[in-house]
């Protein structure tokens, strides 16, 4: 696709605002405090807002539509569990959070386990953020390639630079106020796709939900032979039922809300408790339409191509092209001129809104619980901002790296490898945040007697899934639940390690619920 002169201009616009912006909040980044939590004084739905933009990433522009195109309504059921994980991090997890004015989740860590288990945390978080950046600055250059025409080199560097540039100059500010806009950006775009559709079928909504309710295409099930098979609402180890899908939902929220730092720094830049928990609200009110929105235009589009076939839509259905692939399609092919320009302008806000995020935060991880605890102590803040700059720089040149070697080498088997690492040591760290809060027991030995038991059940599950083990060692549930059941392990074998083995020192006030 080559763009028209006002799709191109609508696109060069949106980016002169994005580093606009990084420009101007360049002005008060004068120490650590302002560059990572924006001096602590954002108002609640600042702050919600850009939650949203953060969680959203590529995923909900691509992939929501492609599910509810090819499938039915099943990805969306987990999302259910948000206002409860919510609440309960609300409640239970952010006055820790906000006590002592912390910077980073896993400062907490250390109040409660001691230094190596803080250290541990920080590393976790950063092996996945690192891998997951890559991963998206590459699915985000395929797009730049689809409408520019540019080479898949060209494109990484050029979206890899441009998102550095504005997120390392720009702080937690221009983090913060760009996803404010490109959430704004991206509910803009979705709502002139589905316009389209709607205006293109010959009976708009209405014979979108007929058509799309009479072949089940809205039902919170899988997707079998083409229709959708019945949801079971038992508990389960070994099938995917609808109350297990909860489940897994509730785990993944109550993760993402304690112990993701591109969530808990933005209870820490918060201007209180309460507009933190203002911010949690908006975060639920808004992403939940926001995740619906993208289904139901999924299911729209199946609607469209039901009614004027096309090649690309009947290979997306028959399984021999990827179904992530229908939303570009339909954007390049039906949209007018600016409208189109303002769609892949959405796309590309929920691929930024994500990185510049993810970038700040492995930031913030490396100096406040690496660097500045351990490695160089004592220096002035302008020498821990310096620092943060290059380090910032540092991430933005591994981010493209990594994309170049995607690019290059084997997808399946990098995206393989970051499945093992993250899996391997960012398993459990739910469990462990839950040890920390719930119980008085245990210090470093117990949590890394957890971490222990937590890491060789991960690794069982990986080995018996790629058939390096006997049959005897094979895995007896669905390994949908590999996360679910790691943090119980997590959890269980902490527990009972804290009885084996008493804390040498006090537990310090206010690190612990329990009496």
């Amino acid at each position: 696709m080559t763009l028209s002169a006002v799709d191109s201009a609508v696109l060069l616009g949106y980016l002169a605002i994005m580093l606009g912006m990084g420009v101007w909040f360049s002005r008060k980044n004068t120490d650590t405090e302002e560059y990572f939590v924006g001096g602590r004084r954002f108002r609640g739905w600042v702050i919600g807002l850009s939650l949203v933009g953060t969680s959203i990433s590529s995923i909900t522009f691509l992939a929501y539509p492609a599910d509810a195109f090819k499938t039915g309504w099943l990805r969306y059921l987990p999302n259910l569990m948000l206002p409860l994980g919510v609440a309960i991090a609300a409640w239970l997890f952010l006055p820790f959070f906000r006590r002592n004015r912390i910077t980073s989740a896993y400062e907490y860590l250390e109040t409660r386990f001691g230094p190596s288990v803080r250290v541990y945390g920080a590393i976790a978080f950063m092996v996945a953020q690192l891998s997951r950046l890559a991963m998206i600055l590459w699915l985000l250059s395929l797009l730049l390639q689809q409408v520019t025409g540019l080479s898949p080199t060209s494109a990484i560097i050029i979206c890899g630079v441009f998102v550095g540039a504005y997120t390392i100059i720009g702080g937690i500010d221009a983090v913060i106020w760009t996803d404010v806009l490109q959430t704004i950006v991206l509910l803009v775009g979705g709502i002139a796709c589905l316009w389209v559709i709607l205006d293109l079928l010959p009976g708009g909504l209405d014979q979108v939900i007929e058509e799309a309710g009479a072949a089940g295409k809205f039902a919170l099930a899988e997707w079998r032979d083409g229709a959708p098979a019945e949801t079971r609402w038992d508990l389960s180890l070994t099938s995917k039922t609808g109350t297990m899908m909860l489940f897994i939902g509730l785990t993944a929220w109550l993760t993402e809300y304690s112990s993701n730092q591109n969530t808990v720094q933005r209870y820490c830049a918060s201007a209180s408790t309460l507009e933190a928990r203002r911010g949690m609200l908006v975060c639920v009110l808004a992403s939940l339409p926001i995740w619906a929105f993208y289904m139901f235009i999924g299911t729209a589009l199946w609607v469209f191509f039901n009614t004027f076939p096309q090649e690309t839509s009947s290979a997306i259905l028959a399984g021999t092209e990827k179904a992530e692939h229908i939303l570009p399609y339909f954007v390049t092919t039906y949209l007018p001129e600016g409208l189109a320009g303002l769609v892949i302008a959405a796309a590309l806000a929920a691929a930024m809104s994500s990185l510049d995020s993810s970038i700040n935060s492995v930031t913030a991880v490396s100096i406040v619980d690496i660097y500045r605890r351990h490695l160089v102590t004592g220096r002035e803040e302008r020498h821990y901002l310096h620092a943060a700059w290059t380090v910032a720089a540092a991430v933005t040149v591994f981010m493209i790296g990594g994309a170049l070697l995607l690019e290059q080498a084997s997808t399946k088997t990098l995206q393989d490898t970051s499945t093992i690492l993250v899996s391997l040591l960012a398993g459990g760290l739910l469990g462990l945040y839950l040890l920390g809060f719930l119980t008085r027991r245990g210090d470093s030995r117990a949590a890394w007697c957890g971490i222990g038991a937590t890491m060789a059940f991960t690794g069982w599950t990986l080995l018996a899934n790629r058939g390096l083990l006997p049959d005897a060692l094979s895995v007896p549930f669905d390994l949908y639940y590999t996360g679910f059941i790691g943090n119980l392990v997590m959890f269980a074998i902490g527990y009972a390690a804290g009885h084996l083995l008493p804390r040498r020192e006090p537990l310090p006030a206010g690190a612990s619920l329990a009496s």
